[in-house]
């Protein structure tokens, strides 16, 4: 069994520092396998704000994957973020814009969405050459790797509003995901914690895929949710998924939703709000 910890939307610049030391707290206690940060790492682009990241960072105790936001991207200092959007972010955070790990069990890659240039740069998209990325590194893989894809934008919207904009070119995408047998989508942006098929909204994809929304971990900027993030426990053909939310102390257990894979479909065997260890059984 893998354990990951999908923390996203951290907002340095505009948080909350109490939360910021119950999730290292509770990150410390809960010891995933592999920690999955889904952009938006500071508020404004700005070095203090990087910098006020980059010492999370070295707080964690477990490794950790990271791709960038829109907020990663300066947004008042126009002539950097055209010329050189992602200059602080390589600086403070990682020169890797598409990191990736692979072991026997599980591969975990993550796609910059992130983009200076398009109209409303709030949104992202994806482009030819990451789609064939995913190809690349995915496609290779056995079947009996468990492959996640994680982003900063999202794939599915929520539940209660299904006309929420998703990155840009899903469309082109999804079936180098659904072709390269990609089992798990992880994302932000939204402020929202939701998980669901891919199948429920894309109606032309024919292969299930499981997506996993983070809300903001320790942002200020809360949107009815509570601060939060995802603990998953992956053990095929099973795989859970707890939202361990703040409660004012501390990072407590939230909403556990258990889905099983029986044959190519993945379904959900169980949800609840009650307490359950991540990777019990239903």
């Amino acid at each position: 069994m893998k354990r990951l910890a999908h923390i996203s939307d951290l907002h340095f610049g505009r948080i909350d520092h109490k939360v910021v030391d119950g999730l290292l707290a509770d990150l410390a206690a809960q010891r995933p396998d592999l920690i999955v940060i889904s952009g938006d790492l500071v508020q404004r682009a700005k070095p203090r704000h990087f910098e006020a990241a980059r010492a999370f960072l070295r707080e964690l105790t477990a490794p950790y994957l990271v791709v960038p936001g829109n907020h990663d991207i300066p947004v008042y200092n126009v002539f950097r973020r055209f010329t050189d959007p992602f200059g602080h972010y390589r600086r403070y955070i990682s020169a890797d814009l598409s990191p990736i790990h692979v072991d026997s069990e599980i591969a975990v890659l993550g796609i910059n969405t992130a983009r200076p240039v398009i109209l409303d740069f709030s949104e992202g998209r994806m482009n030819k050459a990451q789609i064939q990325r995913v190809r690349e590194v995915f496609c290779e893989l056995p079947e009996t790797v468990f492959k996640v894809l994680f982003t900063h934008h999202p794939f599915l919207p929520p539940p209660d509003s299904p006309d929420t904009r998703l990155v840009g070119r899903h469309k082109l995408a999804l079936p180098a995901l659904e072709s390269c047998g990609v089992d798990l989508m992880l994302a932000g942006h939204l402020h929202k914690a939701y998980s669901g098929d891919i199948m429920s909204h894309h109606t032309q994809v024919a292969r299930s895929i499981l997506v996993a929304q983070a809300s903001t971990a320790t942002s200020t900027r809360l949107r009815n949710e509570a601060n939060a993030y995802n603990l998953i426990a992956i053990a095929p053909p099973q795989v859970t998924f707890e939202v361990r939310s703040w409660e004012g102390a501390a990072f407590t257990a939230g909403l556990v939703s258990t889905w099983i894979k029986r044959g190519q479909r993945w379904e959900l065997q169980a949800q609840d709000s009650g307490f359950r260890p991540v990777g019990s059984a239903a």
